[in-house]
């Protein structure tokens, strides 16, 4: 950090300040949510914070306290207490680690564009969301008349701020002068809005270190184990996608694996801290990386400036208009949401336009997680689909004594019935020839259907030849084993991913 120049710490450490104060509500509001104390989320948010913005995988991703983790927490906290939901966030981190460990990060590649850009759309609604309750009281009513025109212009006057400075020069971040703007305004005219401190209070000491007071026995795992498994795929899934939404952002990479030791390391500490835990925060962290940060400084800024208030500034910071932040918020939905996918929905595959809607759509009804498995299953789904139908056989050769089958596409669960369908062992002539030279063998079902087809052509008596197929995939063939034969200079060498058990391994 010391070879960075003057400027960039300038940018660095605006930008964590502008990240802190956008925080504070945030964490509050989720630690609402979760049915736990105020300063559990906001200790939350400075501990994560920190210790991933140290160790994580991607500098100036911004982690803290979530939604998408809250509302996972609040039956844990109903029914056995905010002990219980500690222990779970321990387990919740070593789960996470161990997935670092394994290397399971690198899965996240497997989440297809279009369900990318789903999560994407389906979390700027959500954020978008969650500011509107800053403009209702607490039963749920909109805000009175006055009052919420009050909200509306502050919120709009923030938003021009943030939108006009950057015209005018880039040495400041602009979110961080909207809420300055705004602040002053009610400040120093005395309009009468709600602020920070009417959320709640802010100001708190250090957290101290105490193990979660919960029996130490199997009884305690079966209630947790759940939610931690839940609390550590949710945090995960969100992590590695902000990671990757800010890989492209910033035409830089991440490291998925470091990130997961990361954030399971800064949960374990949660737990032991009496902190609520989180993940990253897709929000705050588009808020940094508009602001001009690249570097960890900001991440570990921001976490530090949080502290701060708790410790020192709360009264400062409970001045600031809730207004303010809500359009610092509504500038992040703007900015977060992919215009681009609504342009293009009559462009791309029915399906990808389907796999966008459906993934947004889900993100905002349920959560996160579910929102992206579900998109990934489609998405496998449709690329089985289309890849079952193109699988077809060219006839190279057909006399009355011998016919050659060329094979192309990808023989797997989904195409063994077209495959099938592409021979005629009653029709065809004594001597048949099939070339797997140009297709592929993936898995148990293409076994199987290949030794099914050969058990038809010898029960009528056809001299059958199976050429260039893998030697793995002719040591798995059982019945097709004394048709097959082997060119070692042009079978392809693939593995089939497989694990035949049911019949001994065979050679021609």
């Amino acid at each position: 950090m010391i070879h960075y120049s003057p400027s960039v710490w300038k940018t660095e450490l605006l930008s964590g300040l502008t990240v802190a104060l956008a925080l504070v509500p945030e964490a509050v509001a989720f630690a609402f949510i979760a049915g736990v104390e105020p300063l559990v989320g906001l200790y939350a948010a400075f501990l994560v914070g920190l210790i991933t913005a140290v160790g994580g995988g991607r500098p100036g991703m911004i982690s803290g306290a979530t939604g998408a983790m809250a509302v996972v927490m609040v039956a844990l906290v109903a029914e056995h207490g905010v002990e219980y939901l500690f222990a779970a966030v321990v387990l919740c981190g070593l789960l996470q680690v161990a997935a670092g460990v394994l290397r399971l990060g690198k899965f996240i590649r497997m989440v297809p564009y279009p369900v990318m850009l789903g999560f994407v759309n389906g979390l700027a609604i959500v954020i978008f969301l969650a500011q509107l309750g800053q403009f209702q009281t607490p039963q749920g009513d909109w805000l009175p008349g006055e009052e919420l025109q009050t909200m509306l212009w502050l919120v709009a006057l923030t938003m021009g701020v943030i939108f006009l400075l950057p015209k005018l020069t880039s040495k400041f971040p602009a979110p961080l002068a909207g809420i300055g703007v705004a602040s002053a305004v009610v400040i120093f005219a005395g309009v009468d809005t709600r602020t920070v401190g009417d959320l709640a209070s802010i100001s708190g000491s250090l957290p101290s270190f105490a193990i979660p007071q919960v029996p130490l026995n199997l009884e305690t795992l079966q209630i947790i184990l759940p939610y931690s498994v839940v609390l550590a795929g949710v945090g995960l899934i969100e992590s590695l996608l902000t990671l990757t939404l800010i890989d492209e952002l910033t035409e830089t990479r991440g490291r998925n694996s470091r990130e997961c030791v990361a954030q399971g390391a800064a949960n374990i500490t949660s737990g032991f801290f009496g902190a609520m835990g989180g993940c990253a925060m897709i929000g705050q962290s588009m808020i940094n990386i508009k602001s001009g940060a690249r570097t960890r400084i900001s991440g570990t800024a921001a976490a530090l400036f949080l502290l701060s208030f708790i410790l020192f500034a709360a009264p400062w910071i409970e001045v600031i208009p809730v207004a303010a932040l809500v359009g610092v918020m509504f500038v992040v939905v703007i900015a977060t949401f992919e215009w681009s996918s609504l342009r293009i929905m009559h462009k791309i595959p029915r399906s990808d336009a389907l796999i966008i809607v459906l993934v947004s759509a889900v993100t905002v009804a349920t959560d996160l997680a579910l929102a992206v498995v579900i998109g990934v299953i489609v998405s496998a789904l449709n690329f089985a689909w289309a890849s079952a139908r193109h699988i077809y056989a060219e006839v190279a050769e057909d006399t009355a004594e011998k016919k050659v089958y060329v094979l192309h596409g990808q023989l797997f669960f989904a195409s063994v019935s077209e495959f099938r369908d592409l021979f005629s062992p009653k029709d065809d002539p004594k001597d048949v020839v099939i070339d797997f030279k140009h297709s592929r063998v993936w898995d148990h079902s293409a076994l199987e259907a290949i030794d099914g087809l050969s058990e038809k052509y010898r029960q009528n008596g056809t001299v059958l030849h199976l050429r260039h197929l893998s030697p793995d995939c002719r040591g798995l063939l059982y019945k097709a084993g004394n048709y097959m034969e082997a060119d070692l200079d042009g079978d392809p060498h693939y593995r089939v991913v497989v694990d035949y058990k049911e019949h001994p391994p065979t050679t021609a």
